[in-house]
């Protein structure tokens, strides 16, 4: 399969994998941050936003939302799902927008999908330049140093008779800049079972090399990765949201 073959020959269940997010504990907390960091005014763009769960959720909160994506069969879902919002066919480490924005998003460690230090870049370099003054942009990473490559997280779903186990893991060698995402999806119903095997390349950072890839653009505040509550990172955790205001 190539790269994105897995999300887009199976769109019809990236709801159904993503079933025990909490979108909504998501989307509030960035919108929290918004509120403390930002400039009081609300156009929003959702990078790699999928089928526009947290667009939903901010049109919700009274954004003026929009979304983009690499896949069109995720971002024909979004459209149904907030048909409010205009979304667009764009690749996150060189896209545009037909105006300057407030607040851009990433979930969903969404940021690795830039696959190399360079294309990292060149998404930070986007986002600046797409946002307003004072605009701010929030993501969530994982710092390569803290990859455990042994682990997986792994949940199963029943939809149209059938039963779904999904499972991932992060698997990263310990040197360079790539690391993969390694996805597998099992199917099975009354009489028979499919099964689906992708890796997606992604770039391996550290959140001291993230933190300087930003701050020729932004002024940077890292937390800890509680969409509960919002607390500065302590420097030990590898898994952190990220709030970068526009200089």
């Amino acid at each position: 399969m190539s790269a994105n073959a897995l999300y887009t020959d199976l769109s019809d269940y990236y709801d159904l994998m993503c079933a025990d997010i909490d979108y909504q504990a998501q989307s509030n907390c960035i919108r929290r941050l918004h509120q403390i960091f930002g400039n009081n005014t609300n156009t929003h763009l959702d990078l790699a936003c999928g089928t526009g769960p947290h667009v939903r959720h901010f049109i919700d909160y009274g954004y003026q939302s929009s979304g983009l994506d690499i896949n069109q069969p995720m971002l024909d879902r979004a459209a149904i799902r907030c048909p409010e919002a205009q979304f667009s066919l764009q690749n996150m480490s060189e896209f545009v927008v037909p105006e300057q924005l407030d607040l851009i998003t990433c979930f969903l460690y969404s940021i690795h999908y830039c696959d190399g230090i360079a294309k990292l870049s060149d998404c930070i370099a986007s986002v600046h330049k797409a946002l307003k003054a004072g605009g701010v942009f929030c993501f969530n990473v994982v710092d390569k140093n803290h990859i455990d490559s042994s682990s997986f997280v792994e949940h199963n779903a029943e939809s149209e008779n059938s039963v779904f186990t999904f499972r991932s893991g992060w698997h990263y060698s310990g040197s360079g800049e790539k690391q993969s995402l390694k996805l597998s999806i099992n199917k099975a119903t009354a009489d028979e079972s499919f099964i689906w095997h992708d890796e997606h390349r992604m770039v391996a950072v550290s959140i001291t090399q993230l933190k300087e890839l930003l701050k020729p653009y932004f002024e940077v505040h890292v937390f800890e990765h509680d969409y509960e509550k919002i607390t500065p990172w302590g420097e030990k955790s590898g898994n952190v949201i990220f709030a970068c205001v526009k200089i």
